[in-house]
């Protein structure tokens, strides 16, 4: 018996953390970047005063069909990628909020349903899409890319030592007129090209992570929404992220690290620098317990920032310069 799409169930990480960190004005709007099952967003809801709002995006259409069953009017969901949250914002004559949740990666339901072709536990269509109504399948990425950017792909992008041999070994049953269809199919060809395997990690793990986040566009997008966040939140609103990865942890780190000082402006040297933009709150990773009960979690980091509140022009002048560039 086949599941429904509403029997595979999500267990939402750092769940109390990251609303704690993120809901600060309880009348504020919010965006919840990646709705998922909803877990964050009903915990966000329940710390939002009637006149509080959250918009909350996602690109999975499942995920949005099921968030319709939240009957709740301060509510908005939007079939998109949160990449483009300030235009879609901008449309709704929203232009500041007061926080942004970020929860990134592939969420269980989407693993662990065997059409959606993110895992190689079940043997079914190589799909990897987040967003099923557009956009290039992994198998049809398979089947045109070259070796050259198969190998780009699985190296960067899956931190695969192996990425040379995984690509030629694709290329090679192409050619050999075997396009590769399933994800059982595409485990078997990685298996056989990885030399050597991490303990207790399936040697396709790294290539399949490298092909989902390649498909999905996951690192430019969140390089994207990251921009975007920026010029939306209000002064001392929040942003919090939680990566699974170290791809897109580094992303967010360096992100937060690089907005977080002055930056000085090249133009004119002797001017004040630019006020830092964020300011980092912390770092947290899931505790014991919460590990224990979901394994998923082992991996998460969670990185909280807030939007400082100091304009341009009330920046005081750096010792021993002027505010018109003149040594004083």
């Amino acid at each position: 018996m086949n599941a429904g799409p509403d029997a595979w169930t999500h267990t939402t990480v750092l769940l109390a953390e990251a609303v704690e960190a993120l809901v600060h004005v309880p009348d504020g709007r919010y965006v919840d970047g990646t709705f998922g099952r909803g877990g964050h967003a009903r915990a966000i809801l329940a710390r939002l005063s009637p006149q509080g709002r959250l918009i909350a995006f996602d690109k999975d259409p499942q995920a949005i069909r099921l968030g319709e069953s939240l009957a709740d009017a301060r509510l908005q969901l939007v079939h998109a990628s949160f990449a483009g949250m300030r235009q879609v914002l901008a449309q709704h004559g929203i232009t500041q909020v007061q926080g942004v949740l970020l929860d990134l990666g592939v969420s269980s339901p989407q693993l662990d349903d065997p059409a959606r072709g993110f895992s190689f536990r079940f043997d079914a269509p190589l799909d990897m899409r987040m967003d099923t109504s557009r956009g290039e399948t992994a198998a049809e990425f398979l089947a045109r890319a070259d070796e050259r950017l198969l190998t780009q792909v699985i190296r960067d992008y899956g931190e695969e030592r192996f990425a040379v041999q995984v690509a030629k070994a694709l290329v090679a049953r192409r050619q050999g007129g075997a396009a590769i269809r399933t994800t059982g199919e595409l485990a078997q060809v990685v298996a056989g090209a990885v030399k050597t395997r991490e303990p207790g990690q399936n040697p396709a793990t790294r290539t399949f992570q490298a092909l989902r986040i390649h498909v999905n566009a996951e690192l430019e997008e969140l390089e994207q929404g990251l921009s975007a966040t920026l010029e939306l939140l209000a002064p001392s609103g929040r942003l919090v992220v939680i990566s699974f990865h170290s791809l897109e942890d580094r992303i967010v780190k360096s992100f937060i690290a690089r907005e977080s000082r002055d930056e000085p402006d090249r133009r004119a040297p002797f001017a004040p620098p630019r006020p830092s933009r964020l300011r980092a709150l912390g770092r947290i990773r899931a505790g014991a317990a919460e590990v224990a009960a979901n394994p998923r979690a082992r991996s998460a980091v969670m990185r909280v920032a807030e939007r400082t509140a100091v304009p341009y022009a009330s920046v005081t002048p750096a010792p021993g310069r002027g505010l018109g560039g003149k040594r004083v």
